[in-house]
């Protein structure tokens, strides 16, 4: 469930001014329910920074029928009302609580592979230079490159999809993420220079999930390190350089390609950072250790203990207990069902 806090409380969640009237539908213990109720729902509605319609869509309760239920205004039976409502507040309520017994891993850590990631970045940056990070599915490449991003000035992080994978798609992704505004096409490219022009400490563009970009925004890239002179990291999964590697007889990627000053490659985590990211779930059994170490090698690394581990965590606090043992761990693996555990 995606609960945001706020600190800002709605202007909205006022007491209403009126409580049903006790008589025909609606009992003297309904109209007691109903005051309680509403006193959770200010309470969530505050917390969450909801509004009201937030909270009747997530109720799935019609705006105009919970704007009654609320003001106290419902001539229908409020049984029937304060049942739906207590039971998503409780359900709202369990949820959190199971939300919060459950650690979560950093989202980054200072492992070997990511200082790797680290000195790559600053290499970029510092030269500059263009540089490519190829690594494997859930090996953490894009917390580390937002570490690098939140902890080093003029670094700017950009993810691209398939829907921005062309030249103009990157630059408007770009734009929107330098906060540049240009409306005329044609002059984007340059605003955008500008903005990443090198500094005095150097200026670096990170773009992620490189693999997604066609030729034309690549070189697009290696124009802003050529002209501009700032730092450029490709981020991405082995494809965005293996199409350097192919001989093809329709393009040349000589130029593009040497202007790689280094490429950093890695398709498996380090045995030293798969146990330092079990740790850090406070897993020490060996024999959890050694099955979460197998799963932490196989595709999506770390991710998928993460995945792995939250699961495991939930079925055992199902038990009342706040231990994971293995079979809760070899249980959720299988149940998550991703790939055979040979």
């Amino acid at each position: 469930m995606n609960m945001h806090t706020s600190t800002s409380q709605p202007k909205t969640w006022e007491r209403p001014l009126r409580a049903p009237e006790a008589g025909g539908n609606k009992s003297q213990a309904d109209v007691e329910l109903w005051r309680q109720l509403v006193d959770r729902i200010i309470s969530v509605g505050k917390t969450y920074g909801w509004t009201k319609a937030e909270v009747a869509r997530r109720i799935g309760m019609p705006d105009g029928t919970f704007s009654q239920y609320y003001s106290g205004k419902y001539e229908g039976r409020l049984d029937t009302l304060n049942e739906k409502v207590e039971q998503w507040l409780d359900a709202l309520q369990e949820t959190a609580g199971i939300a919060a017994t459950i650690p979560a891993s950093p989202a980054y850590m200072p492992l070997r592979g990511s200082l790797e990631i680290f000195e790559t970045l600053a290499w970029a940056q510092i030269n500059p230079d263009f540089v490519m990070i190829t690594l494997g599915a859930g090996m953490g490449k894009t917390a580390t490159c937002r570490q690098y991003a939140r902890t080093r000035p003029h670094v700017f992080h950009a993810t691209v999809t398939e829907s921005t994978k062309t030249v103009h798609g990157l630059l408007v992704e770009l734009a929107e993420q330098l906060e540049v505004r240009e409306h005329n096409p044609a002059r984007l490219a340059r605003a955008i220079g500008n903005k990443v022009r090198r500094s005095s400490g150097g200026t670096l563009l990170i773009v992620d999930e490189g693999q997604h970009l066609d030729d034309g925004a690549l070189n697009q890239l290696r124009y802003f390190v050529d002209i501009y002179e700032c730092g450029v990291a490709v981020v991405g999964n082995s494809e965005v350089y293996s199409r350097f590697t192919k001989h093809r007889t329709d393009r040349s990627y000589a130029q593009l390609k040497s202007r790689i000053g280094k490429r950093l490659h890695r398709v498996q985590p380090y045995e030293e950072d798969v146990a330092a990211f079990i740790a850090s779930w406070g897993v020490e059994d060996p024999g959890c250790v050694k099955f979460l170490t197998g799963v932490g090698i196989k595709g999506g690394a770390f991710r998928q203990i993460d995945k792995t581990m939250r699961m495991a965590t939930m079925a055992a606090i199902g038990e009342g207990s706040n231990v994971v043992e293995l079979r809760h761990i070899q249980s959720a693996w299988k149940m998550r069902d991703v790939e055979d555990m040979a």
